[in-house]
Order: structure tokens, then sequence, then C-alpha cells
């Protein structure tokens, strides 16, 4: 099933591939504005940066906000190769936005559906919508690979 998320997607998935290969967990993202451009991209750095906040959905906030001109990205669309984390959640919830897009469920840590709700959960004062297993097969691969490799 094709998606309107396909492209960014795909470009979230070679960011993904970029982190695999560099030693971290295979997780890349990218932020679309409204129009459907893409104004920030990251790829998990934290082996790189020895930084535990360095998650692709926070690299690529930080560099959508720079290339906004402001930290609120309402109305934005962040799309990730895997379901967000709490930490994550938290961040995007900040950040405002809009709505989320994601490949990989996360039965361990995801918070946007699978072990938590955060991004939607009723009782805070802003919310996303999600969209969950777009090229999820894609994105289970990567991780599968990189993980296999590891054990």
């Amino acid at each position: 099933m094709t998606s309107a998320y396909d492209s960014p997607m795909r470009r979230a998935l070679v960011l993904a591939a970029e982190a695999g290969a560099a030693g971290d967990v295979p997780v890349g993202a990218v932020v679309l504005d409204a129009d459907g451009t893409i104004i920030g991209e990251g790829r998990n750095l934290r082996e790189q940066t020895h930084d535990p906040t360095a998650h692709a959905e926070v690299v690529a906030l930080r560099a959508a906000a720079e290339a906004h001109g402001g930290w609120n990205l309402e109305g934005h669309t962040l799309v990730v190769t895997l379901e967000p984390c709490v930490m994550c959640a938290g961040a995007i919830l900040q950040a405002r936005i809009g709505r989320v897009v994601f490949g990989a469920w996360d039965e361990k840590a995801g918070a946007a559906g699978s072990m938590h709700d955060l991004l939607r959960d009723r009782r805070l004062p802003y919310r996303a919508e999600v969209v969950g297993g777009v090229q999820s097969d894609a994105a289970i691969a990567l991780l599968q690979e990189f993980f296999d490799a590891r054990r």
C-alpha cells in the first residue's frame, strides 16, 4: 500500500542505514513543513556523540526548529523509522508536532501506541495524530540486520 509518506520515509530509511553503518541503532527521522518539504533530518547519534538524548527524532526536531526559526513546529509532521520512545514523544509534544508517522512498532519502548500512548494522551494539553506501520518491513529489516550482527 502506498502512502503520501513513502518518499520522506525512504529518506528516513537512508538516514537509519547511515546510523547503523556508524554503529548506532538504525533509526532515521525527517520533519516536514506544512507543504511536505523536509526542513530537518536526523539519525541516531548516541554512540558517535556520547549524548543519550541524540535519538534521530531529537536530532531532526533540533534541525527543523533551526530551519523554521523557532521551536513551535505546529502543523509539521515527523516521519521516523521506529515508533518514538517516551523521551522522544515528550520532545515531539514540546515542539507541538501535529502528526507523527513511523515505520516499525517498538513493543519494548514505544510511546505512540505500543507500550505507552503518550502522543495521544487526552490528559496532556497537546496531542499528535499518529500513523504507524509505514514501510514497516524495510524499517524492521534494518533493525534485525543491525542486532543480528551484534548477537
